[in-house]
């Protein structure tokens, strides 16, 4: 595929909700990261990094030419502005390469407390025109993230009317929000934890039903699902079949969701991203039809947890689909089986760390950075004692295992999708 593209290769930005993600997101492709302190960030249930896993990711990612970009984006009350005014002079010690932030009070503060390290505007934003980014721009933002809610047609709008010196990121991947921007108060209202602060308990994924006012015993449900009414909890995005027109709209980073899904989820995702970005503009060595590479890239990305997938807002109005509520539940992702630590050229043995119970003989595949799934048989496995074993029991054991073709440390174990073992 030849690059005839009128901009250049957009970054791809992926989450990490903590340190074994972030080396994930790393090795499988990712040109940044975006992760948040132990507060300010809007993810507060995951994992995050204490200052010194941040002045460590900031070096890791820096010696690989990578980026970090720190999350300040929640809106802080009034009390919490002395807390943050200390954080801010932390992360100018720890220097990533952005903070990202929502709100203007946090943005004055970093303008005053920070200095030469770039300031990303948050999709909580809620930026839907070029106005909007004019004025951001203008107070020293030199990104913005766009909101969810924008089409693919104004976002081309957008980018015609802003100058070049700046940046407009958007997501093409994960968990959507039925709240503009994310801004809910949901979560708050049932129990009483603040979406807006880095909070949200997600009841947007809960169950709901409702009843006539003078007949309480007799539940209604508004849709048809055997298991109750999910009019809140919105489809995942996916756009992994439209990278040429996103490419074409001149995106400067495509943003991937998910700090707090798992280590797999990162590796996956981001991977499928690298391998279809490369492909666009010719950067990857191409063994498959644009066909073939597209349904393999597809498979990749059914084969973490997810919700139904759609295209967000890029080529029509959700409300315009069949149905905006994704079917009940997640698409459960493939077994992690192993992660592959070491490999011996001349026994052809690996050795790898457990992550799920996997068996002698079972079909399985491996992930590389860059590469598709490849399908293989477990062959023999022996213990750290040298002893054969026909299972991996025990979590984050370490044993060996026979190889069929070269393994690299980081690449991952899986099980085979349930359709591939028919």
């Amino acid at each position: 595929m030849k690059n005839d593209h009128k901009y250049p290769i957009p970054e791809l930005l992926s989450p990490a909700g903590n340190f074994e993600k972030l080396k994930y997101a790393l090795m499988y492709g990712a040109d940044a990261v975006y992760l948040a302190g132990e507060c300010f960030g809007m993810r507060s249930a995951a994992g995050n990094f204490t200052d010194d896993e941040l002045y460590e990711a900031v070096k890791l990612a820096h010696s690989l030419g990578k980026k970090i970009y720190i999350t300040v984006n929640t809106m802080p009350r009034s009390g919490e502005m002395p807390l943050l005014e200390a954080y801010l002079e932390k992360l100018n010690d720890i220097r990533p390469d952005a903070l990202i932030v929502a709100d203007l009070g946090v943005l004055s503060l970093c303008k005053k407390r920070i200095s030469g390290i770039d300031i990303h505007v948050s999709t909580q934003g809620a930026v839907t025109n070029y106005e909007s980014c004019l004025m951001w721009h203008e107070l020293g933002a030199s990104r913005v993230v766009l909101a969810r809610e924008l089409s693919l047609d104004e976002i081309v709008g957008i980018k015609q009317r802003i100058p070049k010196s700046l940046e407009i990121e958007t997501f093409v991947h994960g968990a959507m929000c039925v709240s503009v921007s994310g801004r809910c108060l949901l979560s708050e209202y049932y129990v009483d934890r603040d979406a807006n602060r880095g909070s949200c308990a997600q009841p947007c994924r809960w169950i709901y039903e409702f009843s006539e006012v003078k007949r309480p015993d007799d539940i209604l449900t508004g849709e048809v699902h055997p298991d109750g009414t999910y009019i809140f909890g919105s489809k995942d995005m996916c756009l992994i079949e439209h990278v040429k027109e996103l490419c074409d709209a001149g995106i400067s980073s495509f943003k991937i969701e998910g700090r707090m899904k798992s280590s797999y989820y990162t590796a996956v995702v981001t991977n499928a991203y690298r391998i279809a970005l490369d492909s666009e503009y010719g950067l990857r060595e191409q063994t498959e039809t644009e066909d073939e590479l597209k349904r393999a890239l597809v498979r990749e990305l059914d084969s973490v947890s997810h919700r139904e997938y759609c295209t967000g807002y890029y080529f029509s109005h959700p409300m315009e689909e069949p149905h905006l509520a994704s079917a009940p539940g997640y698409m459960r992702e493939t077994s992690y089986m192993a992660a592959v630590e070491s490999y011996d050229h001349v026994s052809n043995i690996a050795v790898c760390t457990q992550k799920n119970k996997m068996y002698s003989g079972q079909k399985a595949e491996v992930l590389s950075p860059g590469k598709t799934g490849r399908a293989f048989t477990i062959g023999e496995m022996k213990n750290e004692n040298g002893e054969i074993i026909e299972s991996t029991p025990h979590p984050q054991m370490t044993f060996t295992m026979e190889a069929p073709f070269e393994l690299k440390h980081g690449d991952i174990i899986r099980a085979c999708a349930p359709e591939d073992n028919n």
